[in-house]
C-alpha cells in the first residue's frame, strides 16, 4: 500500500502548525517586562501593586499628598454653636498618616489621622483632655473645576474627659441629627 506523497505531505505540515501552534500558545510572556513600578510597587500580570500609602497605575503617587493643604472649615457640633475656621493638614513621618493642626479649632496638638485612598481615619486618640475620632472622605466639588479634590466631608466626635459630654458632628448622625463638618480649599 502506497501513501500519496500529497497526503504525507499535507499530514507534515498539519503536524508542523498544530505542533507550532502548541509551541507559541503555551510560552508565558512576561507582562511586566515594560512596567516600571515606583516607590516598591510590585508588577504582577501586567499591573502594579502598590505599597500602603501609594496609588497610581504605576504607584508614583503618594496617596496622603490630596490632603495637604489649608482647608475652611464648616461645622456646628451637636452640643456646640456653628463655627468657621481654619485647619492646615501636613506631612508626617508616616507616608500613610497626616497631622491636622488646629483641628476643631480647639486642639493645640496635631490630631493625626491615617489615609488610605479616599478615606481619613481620625482613630481614637486622647489630646488637650479630650477624646476625638472619626472618619471622612476626600472629594471633588462640582462647582469647582480647578482641582482634582477639593472638599472633605469628616464626621466625628470630641469627648470632653472630665464631664463626657459629647460633641457629634455626623458620627452617629441618626441618634442626634448631626451634620458632618465641611472642609473646602
Amino acid at each position: 500500500m502506497k501513501i500519496p506523497a500529497k497526503k504525507i505531505l499535507l499530514l507534515s505540515l498539519s503536524s508542523f502548525a498544530a505542533f507550532f501552534l502548541l509551541l507559541v500558545t503555551s510560552c508565558n510572556r512576561d507582562q511586566c517586562k515594560t512596567v516600571v513600578c515606583a516607590y516598591n510597587g510590585v508588577c504582577n500580570g501586567g499591573a502594579c501593586i502598590c505599597q500602603s500609602g501609594y496609588e497610581g497605575s504605576n504607584c508614583e503617587t503618594i496617596t496622603r499628598n490630596k490632603y495637604l493643604g489649608d482647608w475652611s472649615v464648616f461645622e456646628k457640633g451637636s452640643t456646640s454653636n456653628a463655627a468657621q475656621y481654619f485647619v492646615s493638614i501636613v506631612a508626617t513621618d508616616n507616608v500613610s498618616q497626616v497631622a491636622i493642626v488646629n483641628f476643631n479649632n480647639y486642639f493645640t496638638v496635631p490630631i493625626l489621622a491615617n489615609v488610605t485612598g479616599d478615606t481619613l481615619v481620625i482613630f481614637n486618640q486622647h489630646a488637650d483632655g479630650k477624646i476625638v475620632f472619626g472618619t471622612g472622605y476626600i472629594y471633588s466639588n462640582a462647582n469647582v473645576t480647578y482641582q482634582q479634590y477639593d472638599a472633605i466631608s469628616l464626621s466625628y466626635e470630641v469627648v470632653d474627659t472630665a464631664t463626657l459630654r459629647v460633641d457629634d458632628y455626623g458620627y452617629y448622625s441618626s441618634l442626634d441629627l448631626s451634620n458632618p463638618s465641611a472642609w473646602n480649599k
